[in-house]
């Protein structure tokens, strides 16, 4: 109840922010060095991926918008032109379902040559009715975390090298949500989240949001142990009024859903703790933490268990190593 009603107050945590910041307040007094920051930003064709990457861009980040439609991509690219003339942007293609895609993607980026400071992997999608991917996979599951995951892995060494070489830690977020803290241990299980046999929406949507915070409290820890210049956190934006909010409508009351639209936060606040955990000087140095209103805050028990953490990122790699027969993490 307490947690509630600071929300609803937009009181500020320790951060100085709360969950009434904008992105554009909370990114004011974070400086980029002079050397030009790039960052990856997928799902930045509408929502608070757009926001993130419209923000980013006006505080000199050059933006590297992965972008499933390239006609969206290229609004987007133009509404920040607008408002940020010097801005770099660059659009690519990727569609986060098909693991082909992701390693066109990946490849096509690193043959630019350019340094990566930051990974943003924000896309999400939530459906309805059970589809699947060119992979024959769940297409929730396959977008929200196995194609984040395969991102993470092919740019990985780009992030390390790229902090090596200039002392600039590299920053990973992973957007996630509170709906992760539906998820019970009893059913999360990769296989059957993959290609489940009764399929719920909600449920997997949660499951993926889940397996986002898991993969970075694993990635945290890798990154500690071999000492890289390079963090990974998880995030949940808040409930924002974008596309996702009404593909959700279906598990709730219509009368439920008037009343939680006017608690709903705006695409600037939604993009607020992205931006906060991307530029920062406060987060310097955390990795593996699960974030919410600009503020470090605890996760469900299950995503902050190690060993379930550690035993997904075998068994995700696993399966795109011999399922998917990716060639690069065999």
């Amino acid at each position: 109840m307490k947690a509630a009603l600071k929300y609803l107050a937009g009181i500020a945590g320790p951060s100085g922010y709360g969950s009434n910041s904008t992105a554009n307040e909370v990114t004011q007094h974070c400086f980029c060095p002079p050397r030009l920051l790039t960052a990856i930003i997928t799902g930045a064709t509408s929502g608070i991926g757009a926001e993130t990457a419209r923000v980013l861009a006006k505080k000199g980040v050059r933006i590297i918008i992965a972008a499933r439609n390239m006609k969206k991509g290229g609004e987007v690219k133009e509404a920040i032109l607008k408002e940020a003339p010097e801005a770099q942007i660059i659009i690519l293609e990727i569609d986060l379902s098909s693991m082909a895609s992701v390693s066109r993607f990946c490849s096509e980026f690193l043959s630019l040559n350019l340094p990566l400071n930051i990974l943003i992997n924000n896309a999400g999608v939530f459906s309805q009715k059970l589809e699947f991917s060119e992979d024959k996979i769940e297409l929730t599951m396959a977008t929200n975390y196995l194609g984040h995951f395969l991102v993470t892995e092919l740019l990985l060494e780009k992030m390390v090298e790229t902090a090596s070489q200039t002392g600039i830690q590299g920053r990973i977020i992973n957007v996630s949500s509170l709906t992760h803290s539906w998820v019970n241990k009893d059913n999360f299980s990769l296989s059957k989240m993959l290609n489940p046999n009764n399929y719920n929406g909600t449920r997997a949507y949660a499951q993926s949001k889940l397996a986002n915070i898991m993969h970075a409290r694993e990635m945290a820890r890798q990154l500690k142990e071999r000492n890289a210049r390079v963090t990974i956190n998880a995030i949940h934006p808040g409930i924002v009024k974008t596309g996702i909010i009404r593909a959700h409508k279906g598990f709730i009351t219509d009368s439920l859903y008037f009343l939680a639209a006017k608690l709903l936060k705006s695409t600037s606040q939604g993009a607020a703790t992205t931006c906060y955990v991307a530029l920062s000087p406060k987060v310097e140095g955390v990795s593996g933490k699960y974030f919410a209103d600009c503020n470090q805050t605890c996760s469900s028990a299950l995503a902050a268990d190690e060993s379930q953490a550690l035993r997904l990122w075998k068994h995700t790699r696993t399966l795109i190593c011999r399922r998917l027969q990716h060639p690069t993490l065999s």
